[in-house]
Formats: structure tokens, C-alpha cells, sequence
């Protein structure tokens, strides 16, 4: 059989399909992780910015100050630090890094000073009322109704219940007593100048009552004492505050002891 050369020939066409979308290599996957990394920190400063006080976060940023020795020698070259090491003393403050490592702290000797001569103070007063230094202001039964302490706050008087020689009665009316021991603070407190606190503490009452009086009697003792100071020429406004802190305090694990009831007096530093 003849062929037809006029037909003309079959050509087949084969078309590479590219979907869209694709992975690309993966580089999104790094940029996401940086992106992630950079929201993890973010949200771990505010968190620190929240939940540290100003003093904290002194120190975290001290921490990332460059604080190690450095050379304050030139490095000799004439390259774009023209012959400076970057970290020489003088091109450190041009360039903003590490400036505050050169500079001196700030001396603290008269803080130190100040903080001696309160305590010498301090020392002073409680030599006076326990007769450490020969001559005290309180009877040798008195003593044992008081503590004395030097605490960050400045100097404590706690004057305290014996179990058969109460400083109050009636609540809150105070005893001869307590009149003898306010009276010598008022004298011991010429030596000083601080400002005054006072505090009052009370024991758990043994018996469940209808209305709990342990607040009342801590602020009409703090009051008390407050009073007779003032009556015996205590300067008024001295007295910084009068707080009442009921039994939500005590000082020994029976929180009925008589050692509870106590009175605290408090010459604040300045």
C-alpha cells in the first residue's frame, strides 16, 4: 500500500507542571526561629521589668556592663582607630561602650561614716537604759522586761510581759510600771534625734469571743505608750507612726504566752 506523504506528522507536547507554594529550601524555617527567639526575649524583659525591683535590676544591668580589666595602651597601628585600642581609656567614652567601667564608683566613706556614728549612738542609748557602761536608767527588775536590737530599721526597745508582772492592765490602761520604763526612755532619748516609732503587739486571747479584741488592745498600748512619752516631754512630732499589729506577731511558738504582749519602740535611722 502507497504512503501518504501529505500527512503531516504527530508531535506530542510535554508540559512540566511547577506547583506553587513549595518549600523554597527552608529558609522560612530560620527566619520563623529568629523571629521566635526575638519574641522569647522580649517577653522574658518585660517579665524581668515587672517582677524585680529597681535594685534588681541595677544589678542585672551591672552584670552586663563590661567590667573586666581592659589595656590603656595605644595599639601602635594606623588603622581606622588611628593607633587607639578600642578599648583605650579615652576612646571608650567617644564611642559609648564601657564608659561607665572607667569611671571611679562613688565613694560610700561618708555613708560608712554616718552609719558608724548612728550605731555609736545606738550603743550609747542601750548602754544607758541596761547599765552596760556602769549607771543604768532601769531597775534591775525592769531589765527583764526589756530586749534591745540595732536592726536595718535603726534601734528597737521591746518591752515585754512577764507572766506575773503584766506592763498592762484592763486591756490597755498601763501599769506603774510601764509609767517608770517611759520615762526613762524619754531620757535616754535626749541622746538622740531620730524620729520615732511605736508598735503594739498582744498574745492570742484563750477564749473564742464574739469580737476579737487584740487589735484594739495593740493600738490603745501603742497609743499609751505614745502619750506618756509625750506628757513626759518627748517632742510630738518626733513620732513618726503608731501601728497596731493585734497577734499576728508573736515572738515564741505560744501565741498565748505573756511574752507576746509587748510594746516596740523604735528610733529610725535617718
Amino acid at each position: 500500500m502507497a504512503t501518504d506523504r501529505n500527512v503531516a506528522p504527530v508531535i506530542i507536547k510535554r508540559k512540566k507542571v511547577i506547583v506553587a507554594g513549595g518549600h523554597h529550601g527552608g529558609a522560612w524555617k530560620v527566619a520563623y526561629a529568629d523571629f521566635a527567639t526575638a519574641m522569647m526575649a522580649f517577653f522574658m524583659l518585660m517579665w524581668l521589668l515587672n517582677a524585680t525591683t529597681e535594685k534588681q535590676r541595677k544589678g542585672i544591668s551591672d552584670y552586663f556592663s563590661p567590667t573586666a580589666p581592659i589595656s590603656r595602651l595605644s595599639s601602635g597601628s594606623d588603622g581606622m582607630l588611628m593607633g587607639e585600642s578600642v578599648f583605650a581609656s579615652d576612646v571608650l567614652p567617644r564611642m559609648g561602650v564601657g564608659a561607665s567601667s572607667l569611671q571611679e564608683p562613688p565613694s560610700t566613706s561618708s555613708q560608712d561614716s554616718d552609719e558608724q556614728d548612728q550605731n555609736s549612738q545606738f550603743k550609747e542609748v542601750q548602754d544607758v537604759l541596761l547599765g552596760l557602761s556602769g549607771e543604768s536608767m532601769l531597775e534591775d527588775r525592769w531589765l527583764r522586761h526589756v530586749v534591745t536590737r540595732v536592726t536595718d530599721e535603726g534601734l528597737v526597745l521591746e518591752f515585754f510581759d512577764a507572766e506575773d508582772d503584766p506592763l498592762f492592765t484592763n486591756g490597755a490602761d498601763p501599769t506603774k510600771l510601764m509609767r517608770e520604763i517611759a520615762y526613762s526612755v524619754r531620757e535616754a532619748s535626749k541622746l538622740l534625734k531620730n524620729d520615732v516609732a511605736v508598735e503594739g503587739h498582744v498574745a492570742t486571747v484563750p477564749v473564742i469571743r464574739l469580737d476579737d479584741p487584740t487589735w484594739d488592745w495593740s493600738a490603745d498600748r501603742a497609743f499609751a505608750l505614745s502619750d506618756l512619752l509625750v506628757g513626759f516631754g518627748f517632742e510630738a512630732e518626733r513620732l513618726r507612726r503608731v501601728t497596731a499589729y493585734g497577734d499576728r506577731e508573736p515572738v515564741v511558738d505560744n501565741p498565748m504566752a505573756a511574752r507576746n504582749n509587748r510594746i516596740e519602740l523604735v528610733f529610725l535611722r535617718f
